[in-house]
């Protein structure tokens, strides 16, 4: 009942009087409330309407991603156009990817042979297929062939260095050995006397010490060992005492004080050496490198082990160690390389370095092992298949092998022609494409034009030609770029999917180029609908070349290909890349023109003030060009207000009113205070025609200059079909004082005072014209309030409203009333207070005395 009450409402229509009238209201009351009531536009008569825009979705807007059409339903024409053109697109993206089912034999290898088939003529033939599998066992078995890693190789002598620091800091606690000059003490004395417990080091200390009896001394003399003493001790203690008899007692002692400090150091160095792990955890490579043998050696003998083991080392390195060589043969290499070679008693410690720093140094070089595996399978003599004239090449019923489909071939009896089963299945999975692409397009952009189609259809068919010319990579990057700059993110990435999921089908194409393509489209497709310049697209080209080549490089190392070879192709994989990138962008303002194509770049290009065009306006019209600026103010606002294409309602504004330079004085804001040209002219229906002038005139220098029609349509829906209502009631009046003067007066034609329209058929564009109806108002008020402002305005809308002006733009009542609060918000804002400075110059020096 609401609903109702509220169309029976009258709309500022003081009566209502007839049927027609209350048809004609009704009308009216259903076209307004239709979009906010979507079960009222069945209701709707078919309206008339222009080719709806096709705006590209990168900005915002009421209709899904930005773009701004008008939901009409398709005609009959537009209809068939359009599964035509389905039909057209099917079958050329099924005989263009799909040229692999046009030479398919129909008897191949591992079908059976429906009848036997005889050989015409004796010959002998290469079986291709069968050669090809040799070849390629030949390149799996081929030897791999290795090189020297010198970053293996740095590390392990790295290794060695920090075992060889090790014991050097092990020796320097021990202190320097020998200890005493071997002409005082011999080397096995010293290396006793160093490691001997206390007990026995006091023994003999002690003996050595006592001064012996002479029977003693003659006892010795018959049987030359101390009592008590071992052989290591009867040793030292002859050698201290020989020592002591050739000295002085300070001698003996500094003597004596050398050997407790060697002693009291090496236990020090001993208990630092590393400890050996529990035998359960020892393998060949975890032993302990060092043991109490290298506090025994001299100084002499461990430099020469430290130079040698170095040199041991070197000699392995050289001779390489290939990785899964088995323990025992390097542990036995390493003896033989250390036997001999450094001092007998430090071939443990050498042998135990180099098994605890020694690590595989042999790896497969790619290039070398690839060329090696070619010329083994080049190797491979070809497999020949030899019959004579009238012998069976296959029987019937048997399976065709891969001789029988060499000769079958050679003879041209393999019956080769169009598959037409394997080519209609295709044609069903590009259809079906078709449909996911189809369903897409009107979910995100249900306003493309036919032309647009056309464009896209184009731009797919691009990836299998190219491939067809055997260019080395898919332009799916290309592709994506530009259905995404053009249509929308959702489009250019379901165009680069669809075609990735079609061409493995229909054409032979190496999966990692594909896949690395296709993420560069996908990406492309999905970033091109988002950015503001020509700059970020470039950025993005950039990008995509990284992402492509890493991808490549990724997917070639995965498969099992080397590294070092992979980095060239790598390059120049991201290289196709960003050519791809820079090719899109380099032709996508030839397609824009072509294809009269409005993209958000396109718009923000075209609103530059250094344009031709906007620069001859603001030349030749100031004040209509300050009175554009002023509009798009407005205009932009309430866009944004509403969420409709700013960037289009920014570039239709400043273009709206550019057929006014044809004569500028004709208009009231470029008069500048003088004269006013109407009044010299004295006619209305001139001052009209001169008037009505700027919208034809400007849809003239609009096509001169290749606007897009996007952009055109503001000229003539600005105005719509209002009247011209000065110079209509100047005339009216004309007329009737002729009348009363009794003068014969022709009759009023309205069409001579109206514009030719046609009315807003965007919600852009009749903002526009909301803005441009306003901005005169809002410039004349000074010291109005606020409510004053929205009071005026909220009039001039609604006799935009009562004229049915707005009846096919897609704006709304509750939106009208949203743009007027937008409107003077926007007038507040310029026509903010200033200060008031004084008239006179105040004296600070006299309003500081008076404080």
């Amino acid at each position: 009942m609401k609903l109702l009450h509220r169309l029976t409402q009258p709309l500022g229509v003081p009566s209502l009087q007839g049927s027609k009238q209350l048809w004609t209201h009704w009308k009216t009351r259903l076209h307004q409330m239709s979009s906010s009531h979507p079960s009222l536009r069945k209701l709707l008569p078919s309206t008339r309407s222009s080719q709806p825009l096709t705006v590209s979705s990168n900005g915002s807007s009421g209709q899904p991603n930005g773009q701004t059409v008008s939901k009409l339903k398709m005609s009959p024409g537009s209809a068939s156009r359009s599964y035509l053109l389905v039909a057209v697109t099917v079958a050329s993206l099924t005989s263009v990817i799909g040229h692999r089912f046009y030479n398919a034999p129909k008897l191949d290898v591992g079908k059976a042979a429906p009848q036997t088939i005889f050989a015409p003529a004796a010959t002998t033939v290469e079986d291709t297929k069968a050669t090809e599998e040799k070849r390629k066992v030949a390149r799996k078995e081929a030897t791999s062939v290795l090189m020297l890693d010198p970053l293996i190789n740095e590390r392990i002598e790295q290794t060695i260095q920090q075992h060889l620091n090790q014991g050097n800091e092990l020796r320097q606690l021990a202190g320097s050995f020998p200890f005493a000059k071997t002409a005082i003490l011999s080397l096995p004395v010293q290396t006793y006397l160093r490691q001997a417990s206390a007990q026995d080091w006091n023994q003999i200390a002690t003996a050595a010490n006592r001064v012996p009896t002479r029977l003693e001394i003659a006892a010795a003399r018959r049987e030359p060992k101390t009592v008590g003493l071992d052989a290591n001790q009867q040793k030292a203690f002859t050698e201290l005492r020989s020592y002591r008899r050739t000295v002085d007692a300070t001698g003996y002692s500094t003597l004596v004080e050398a050997i407790t400090r060697a002693r009291s150091r090496y236990v020090v160095a001993f208990k630092s050496l590393p400890q050996a792990p529990a035998p359960e955890t020892i393998n060949p490579v975890g032993k302990p490198v060092y043991n109490a043998s290298l506090l025994n050696l001299t100084d002499p003998e461990w430099r020469q082990t430290q130079t040698r083991t170095l040199q041991a080392a070197d000699r392995i390195l050289a001779q390489g160690i290939p990785t899964g060589l088995p323990q025992s043969i390097l542990d036995e290499a390493v003896k033989l390389q250390v036997k001999d070679w450094v001092p007998a008693e430090a071939e443990t410690i050498a042998t135990n370095m180099l098994l605890a720093s020694l690590q595989p140094n042999l790896v497969r070089d790619e290039i070398q092992t690839r060329l090696m595996a070619e010329r083994a399978a080049q190797d491979v003599k070809p497999e020949m298949v030899s019959i004579r004239q009238g012998e069976a090449i296959v029987h019937a019923g048997e399976t065709i092998t891969t001789a029988d489909f060499a000769l079958l071939d050679d003879f041209k009896l393999s019956r080769r022609g169009v598959d037409w089963v394997g080519l209609m299945g295709f044609g069903i999975v590009i259809g079906g494409a078709v449909g996911v692409y189809w369903l897409l397009e009107r979910r995100f952009h249900p306003g493309m034009r036919c032309r647009d189609r056309v464009l896209i259809v184009l731009l797919t068919l691009s990836t299998p030609v190219l491939l067809a010319l055997h260019v080395p990579s898919t332009n799916l990057p290309a592709v994506g770029l530009l259905v995404g700059s053009f249509y929308g993110s959702p489009l250019g990435v379901a165009v680069a999917v669809l075609l990735t999921f079609c061409l493995p089908i229909g054409t032979v194409l190496p999966v990692s180029h594909l896949l690395s393509s296709t993420v560069g489209g996908i990406l492309c497709g999905f970033m091109a609908g988002r950015l503001r310049s020509r700059e970020e697209l470039a950025l993005l080209g950039a990008g995509v070349g990284v992402v492509q080549g890493v991808l490549y490089l990724l997917f070639n190392v995965v498969s099992g290909a080397g590294l070092y070879t992979l980095l060239g192709s790598t390059v120049i994989h991201g290289l196709i890349g960003l050519a791809w990138s820079i090719v899109a962008i380099g032709i996508s303002p030839y397609l824009e023109q072509l294809f009269d194509l409005v993209t958000t770049i396109r718009l923000v290009e075209l609103a530059n003030p250094n344009r031709p065009l906007l620069k001859q306006l603001a030349a030749k019209t100031p004040g209509t060009f300050q009175h554009t600026l002023f509009v798009a103010t407005l205009a932009e606002a309430a866009a944004r207000s509403l969420g409709c294409n700013v960037e289009l309602v920014r570039a239709g504004t400043l273009y709206h009113d550019i057929g006014k330079m044809h004569d500028p004085l004709g208009f009231i804001e470029n008069q500048m205070g003088g004269p006013n040209k109407h009044d010299l002219i004295d006619n209305p229906w001139k001052s009209a025609e001169i008037i009505k002038k700027h919208v034809s005139e400007g849809i003239v220098m609009a096509r001169k200059y290749r606007l897009p029609k996007a952009v055109q349509s503001f000229i003539p829906e600005h105005q719509g079909t209002m009247m011209i209502a000065y110079f209509y009631h100047q005339a009216q009046q004309r007329v009737q004082d002729g009348l009363a003067q009794g003068k014969s007066m022709p009759p009023i034609k309205e069409a001579e005072f109206q514009y030719d329209g046609p009315a807003p058929q965007s919600r852009e564009t009749g903002i526009v014209m909301l803005a441009d109806s306003c901005e005169a108002a809002l410039r004349s008020l000074k010291d109005a309030t606020p409510k004053e402002a929205l009071s005026m305005i909220n009039k001039i809308l609604r006799a935009r409203w009562q004229d049915k002006q707005l009846i096919e733009s897609g704006l709304t009542r509750e939106e009208m009333s949203q743009i007027a609060a937008v409107f003077v918000e926007v007038w507040q804002q310029s026509n903010h207070q200033r200060i008031a400075y004084p008239s006179k110059p105040v004296s600070i020096q006299s309003s500081a005395s008076k404080v």
